[in-house]
């Protein structure tokens, strides 16, 4: 029952983006090209007010707000309400809503909601991971050269590891290298079989809390670049699990 209420509000802040696109929206920057609109503010206030309301004694990260509630509390909810915002501010139906819950530290419940699609990527820990109530797995692909990844890019260019070498690698050695906007449905099109691997630098919680469980839920495998998957880190790398090792010598090697 706890997660379809999470999906319940998933799909309710799903709605206010929805109907933002469509009524119109003013375009704030946090950073030269970091983008937050209205709807992300509007998606975020209805899943605080809805989760303090209805679980009072858990605590909240959120993109917009940061930490709220109690810091001693068992259960963390991790959200990103509007996930993939520059789409969303080119009306590129491309985004969504990412709902995690974490007990005891450990991600429990997954969600992650494209209203546009009206597709639900929903996982469960140890129950596995379904796309609109149908359950979902992983590729089959075992080799690189066979395999279409997916990737994103740091808002700052100007950085250290802005990824530019990594793309350039890989897109010479797979069927290709796609950058479409979204981390937490990138890494749900991974767990449904879509994309064979991700990988990432810069992301924030919120960015990977839910797809990360989706994908090990789908059978998956989740890692950091040289050490276990940190969701409190700041690069993943999620496959199918076949070519996993493949993906994370061709990273390596260009750092």
């Amino acid at each position: 029952m706890f997660l379809e209420t999470v999906k319940d509000l998933a799909y309710a802040a799903g709605r206010i983006l929805r109907e933002t696109l469509h009524e119109g929206f003013t375009i704030n920057y946090k950073g030269e090209i970091d983008l937050v609109t209205e709807a992300d503010h509007a998606s975020e206030k209805f899943l605080i007010n809805a989760i303090t309301t209805h679980f009072p004694s858990h605590a909240i990260l959120a993109e917009e707000e940061g930490k709220i509630g109690k810091a001693q509390s068992e259960y963390l909810w991790i959200i990103d309400p509007l996930d993939g915002t520059t789409n969303f501010a080119h009306r590129f139906p491309y985004f969504a809503v990412s709902i995690a819950v974490l007990e005891k530290g450990t991600p429990i419940i997954g969600v992650v909601y494209n209203p546009m699609t009206d597709e639900m990527f929903a996982a469960e820990h140890g129950c596995g991971a379904w796309l609109n109530d149908h359950r979902i797995s992983v590729s089959q692909t075992a080799e690189l050269k066979s395999s279409l990844l997916c990737t994103g890019f740091p808002y700052n260019m100007h950085q250290p590891q802005n990824n530019i070498a990594h793309y350039s690698r890989l897109v010479k050695l797979t069927q290709g290298v796609l950058r479409v906007g979204s981390a937490a449905l990138d890494l749900c099109q991974v767990a449904c079989g879509r994309f064979d691997g991700f990988w990432e630098f810069w992301l924030k919680p919120w960015d990977m809390a839910a797809g990360a469980l989706i994908v090990q839920e789908a059978g998956g495998v989740v890692t950091g670049l040289d050490h276990p998957f940190d969701l409190y880190g700041n690069v993943i790398v999620a496959t199918n699990g076949k070519l996993h090792n493949a993906l994370l010598d061709q990273l390596k090697a260009d750092n």
